[in-house]
Parts: structure tokens; sequence; C-alpha cells
């Protein structure tokens, strides 16, 4: 069925994965949805690792940015053998590209039997099913992800042991890089549950971004023509390769790095109050 919303396009490597028209972007554009999640998502958050720790009650991933769920399904599949409760939280404006997604599952390839659990979240919003050794719950919430995480509803929204962070770039969806809204997702951690986020951009204000909002920030793996992407977490041990010093410094002499306290896309060197606030952050004390 052709859509004037998506297109498959195959990628240079072979792969296959989604395009949207509306907005010009191509979902995981260089290795492909499927080596892009297990090294940005599986691999950098250590998902197998934790999830065979965990211990008491669900392991909760929340994920921002569903998309065509290649992340979701490579986390699932890499997990498949390990027995306990997974939940997931998916989050995005529309379910547009998993619609298309589906009608495509079998050249994007990375489907590979949840097709039926795909097609009962998008008609019920919600699905139970078990996956291999361990049991899931998946839900999603569909609308502006700030309103929805500023909405008396989030308050019932289990706190995420891992944060898959999969928006459009800020350049074309800068509502989703604000200090504002790290700040709220920050404040939605549970204090006694260990969280770590990853996200694609390795960018110094994104990087002051997250600090700025309260989170410990690390190199993340590199993915495709990325040498580096970013790593979060509400903890310092749970960074393999925190910030330092050298950073801070470049970070003071960049001419991008003042987060943006709304939804309108600048570049600034830091303003002396973001500077002394960043330097006395404690992962750099």
């Amino acid at each position: 069925m052709v859509s004037p919303d998506f297109q498959l396009v195959q990628l240079k490597n072979g792969s296959w994965s989604v395009r949207s028209v509306a907005e010009a972007e191509t979902f995981h554009p260089v290795v492909g949805p499927v080596a892009e999640a297990e090294a940005l998502y599986v691999r950098q958050l250590q998902l197998a690792e934790r999830f065979a720790r965990h211990s008491e009650g669900e392991f909760v991933i929340w994920d921002v940015g569903l998309g065509a769920a290649a992340n979701v399904l490579t986390a699932l599949r890499a997990l498949r053998e390990l027995p306990g409760q997974l939940r997931v939280v998916s989050f995005d404006h529309t379910l547009k590209p998993l619609r298309f997604a589906l009608e495509h599952a079998a050249e994007l390839g990375y489907y590979d039997g949840y097709e039926p659990a795909c097609e009962t979240l998008l008609a019920n919003g919600a699905v139970t099913f078990q996956n291999g050794a361990n049991q899931v719950r998946w839900q999603v919430h569909t609308g502006d992800f700030p309103a929805l995480l500023g909405s008396p509803a989030a308050r019932s929204w289990p706190s995420p042991n891992a944060i898959f962070f999969d928006a459009y770039s800020p350049a074309k969806n800068m509502a989703m890089w604000t200090l504002p809204l790290f700040r709220q997702l920050h404040e939605r951690l549970g204090p006694a549950v260990p969280c770590t986020l990853a996200t694609y951009s390795r960018a110094t204000l994104l990087r002051v971004t997250l600090l700025l909002a309260g989170w410990f920030v690390g190199t993340g793996s590199a993915t495709g023509e990325k040498e580096e992407t970013t790593i979060a977490a509400n903890s310092p041990d749970l960074l393999a390769q925190a910030l330092g010093l050298d950073w801070l410094a470049r970070a003071r002499r960049s001419t991008s790095a003042e987060p943006m306290v709304e939804a309108v896309y600048r570049q600034m060197p830091l303003s002396p109050a973001s500077a002394a606030a960043l330097a006395a952050h404690p992962q750099f004390r």
C-alpha cells in the first residue's frame, strides 16, 4: 500500500528502513534499525545484564519515540531467553509509522513474529504477551510528549529503569530537547530505581542540558557514522565513561552550549549563570 506520509527505503548497507516524507528524515539512516538499536540501547544500556539481575517486580523501559518499533523489538529479542517481568511504556505523537512498518514487516525484517503483539498494541493501546522466558506488558501513549509528561496521568506511569530517547533532531523537534523537559524527566525517576538514558546525539548543548537538569552524563558508544553518542543516569556508578574536566573546559569554549528553555532552536555559548551551575554539578566536584 502506498502511503503519502512514509516510504520504505533501502540503506547503503542493504538493510531497509522507514522514511518520514513530512519530516524528510529516515529512521536509523546509516547502519539500519536493528544494528543501531543493538549498539545504542541494548548493549550501551546493558539491558540483558541489568534485566537478569533485576529481582523485584517489573523492569521498566520508557521508549520515547516509538516510530516503527525497531528499538523495542530489538530489545525484546535480546531479552527473550531471560526470565522476568518486562514493562515497556512507549510514546509517540502518532502511530502511523508503526502501522506503515507493519504493512512492510517482511521487507524490514525485524518484526520476527512480533506482528500480532504490534497489531494488538495498535488496536488497543496495550498488549500483554509471553516473550520467550519473560512476560511483557507493553502500552503506548500518543500525543505531545512534553504535555503528556506534565499531565496528572503521568504520575501513574512506573518509574523507568532504562529510557530510549529517540526523538527527531532539535532542528526538527525543538520541544523534545529543552531544559524543562529533561528536568521533568529527571524528576519522574524513582530515587531508589537505577536508571540510564541513551540517545544518538553527542551535542555539547544536549549534554549541558542533561547535566543542568540533574543527570550524570557520560560518553556513549559509537553507532553508524557517529563516533560518540550520549548516555545519562541518575547515579554516576551507572556510567562507564563520565564526562570529565576536559569536556567541561571545551563546553565553556563552545559557541553552542546554552540549554534551550523553550521550543525555539538557537545556538549560544554558555551564560555565566549556566557556566557556574555546570561547574557546581556533583559530577565535576
